[in-house]
């Protein structure tokens, strides 16, 4: 069943079992690895518990140290050592009870011994208040009357228990980090050997199917290449059979070519008559579209006319009515300066009053300069207008002009083109006459030359693919027979010659 298989499938098919194996080898060797670091984090977690177990201990002991010396000496000296240690045990019991948030057992000493060094760190308070008040008596009774020791002894049972269990799951991680590491090596030794084992036989199955597939595939090429060759021999004699009629068509060929030099000829000189023709036209073209182009022009500049004039008559307009306005604010004016002036004869104090009639005459004066300033402005533009009006009539009148002019070379270039089309016409007769004279012979000529193009192709391509094909195919057997079987190489060679 597998020899029946394509080349890819075969090769798809080892090269899918080598990479699922390697799969495989990954993920137990990555399943191992990230065991191993959960358990050295493990590990290392558990050291930290220890070192905080020991911690306790060792602070509970320099308070107790401190308390001590200060009992026996009254030496302020020893409550530094004191008072650290009663602040380093507070701090230490509650980063270990974070730390081993994860054990209840834990947990549940923690919870035990909590009270226990609290009453501790009461009773070590106590004696040293008491000593520092100077009843150092008192402070000896109490340390006398044991209660310090049975707390001291009970918080170093705890601990120990705590410590012991610890150092046991240290222990037990410890085995499984081993434990992983061997299975690890195993698994990726015993995996790799197998992946290259498996990689050694489906290399060996696939080299051995397709050496037998090849082999096969060549002796049916060397069949081919032998019919191919006589094929190419039959079509050799066959082309030398065509190259005779070729030479004998060509003979018939040469005598038409004086009279073909001639058609040549009359057609070479219609062609520059034409050409003539057509760029005189196209001459023609060109200035018809300039004459349209001056006759637009000059509807623009008719437009332009009218509609300046159309602005002169809404200027005029304008005009008239600021004209208007000052002529009345001239009359006011004057009525106004005659009565302020006969006001301001007849009043004595009441003369301010004429002040206000003369403020107003101010005003309508200024209104009158306003109005006459508008007037100016408004008599510009009317120039401007009537300017522009002129230039714009002269440029029409101009571009008239222009227009007549290019119109008459219209006129001249389509008489040109009508002179040029009778030359053209008697060159085509002359065509014409020529080419009666010869259709009968190329009439006879067409037949044998259509005939023997065609056979001359169709000899010659079939002729040349042929050929390539026996060389290929002579290449590739040789080829594929020092791949699959590199001691038969000669075989081919000698076929080839």
């Amino acid at each position: 069943m597998i020899d029946n298989w394509t080349f890819g499938r075969k090769i798809a098919t080892g090269f899918a079992l080598s990479f699922v194996l390697l799969i495989v080898i990954g993920a137990v060797a990555y399943t191992s690895i990230n065991k191993l670091m959960s358990t050295s984090q493990s590990v290392t977690h558990t050291h930290e518990v220890l070192e905080h177990i020991a911690s306790v201990l060792s602070s509970l002991k320099d308070a107790e140290t401190g308390q001590r010396g200060y009992l026996i000496t009254g030496d302020e000296a020893f409550l530094e050592p004191y008072r650290a240690g009663s602040g380093d045990v507070l701090m230490r019991f509650k980063e270990l009870r974070n730390l081993t948030a994860d054990n209840p057992n834990q947990q549940r000493r923690m919870d035990s011994i909590e009270p226990i060094i609290a009453a501790k760190l009461a009773e070590l308070k106590e004696s040293v208040e008491m000593r520092a008040k100077g009843s150092a008596d008192e402070s000896v009774k109490i340390v006398r009357a044991g209660e310090g020791k049975r707390l001291m002894d009970n918080i170093r049972r705890i601990l120990d228990e705590m410590d012991n269990e610890e150092r046991g799951l240290l222990k037990q991680r410890a085995q499984e980090g081993v434990a992983a590491a061997s299975g690890a090596r195993s698994v990726i030794v015993l995996g790799t050997l197998l992946c290259l084992l498996l990689v050694t036989i489906v290399g060996f199955l696939i080299t051995r199917s397709l050496s037998r597939q090849i082999g096969g595939s060549v002796g049916q090429i060397q069949s081919s290449s032998t019919e191919l060759q006589a094929a190419a021999n039959q079509q050799a004699t066959a082309t030398k059979e065509q190259t005779i009629a070729m030479t004998e068509i060509s003979t018939t060929i040469s005598e038409l070519m004086a009279t073909s030099r001639q058609i040549a000829e009359s057609a070479q000189h219609v062609a520059h008559i034409a050409g003539q023709t057509a760029s005189a036209a196209r001459s023609g073209d060109a200035t018809v579209a300039m004459a349209h182009d001056s006759i637009s022009t000059i509807r623009r500049q008719v437009d332009l006319i009218v509609n300046h004039m159309l602005d002169l008559g809404k200027k005029s307009q304008q005009i008239g009515a600021v004209l208007d306005i000052v002529a009345e604010l001239a009359e006011q004016t004057n009525i106004l300066a005659i009565n302020a002036t006969i006001e301001a004869a007849g009043a004595n104090e009441a003369g301010k009053r004429f002040a206000v009639v003369a403020d107003e005459i101010r005003k309508l004066a200024d209104r009158v300069a306003g109005s006459t300033k508008e007037i100016r402005g408004l008599v510009e533009d009317v120039r401007s207008s009537v300017n522009t009006t002129i230039m714009t009539t002269e440029g029409g009148s101009k571009s008239v002009d222009a227009g007549a002019k290019q119109f008459s070379e219209v006129a001249a270039a389509f008489a040109q083109i009508a002179a040029l089309v009778g030359t053209t016409t008697e060159a085509a007769r002359e065509i014409e006459l020529s080419t009666k004279q010869q259709s009968t012979a190329v009439e006879q000529v067409n037949v044998a030359i259509t005939s023997a193009a065609q056979a001359t192709k169709e000899t010659e391509a079939s002729s040349g693919q042929t050929l390539q094909t026996a060389v290929e195919l002579g290449g590739l057997s040789r080829a594929l027979l020092r791949i699959v079987q590199p001691q038969a190489a000669l075989a081919p060679r000698a076929f080839a010659e």
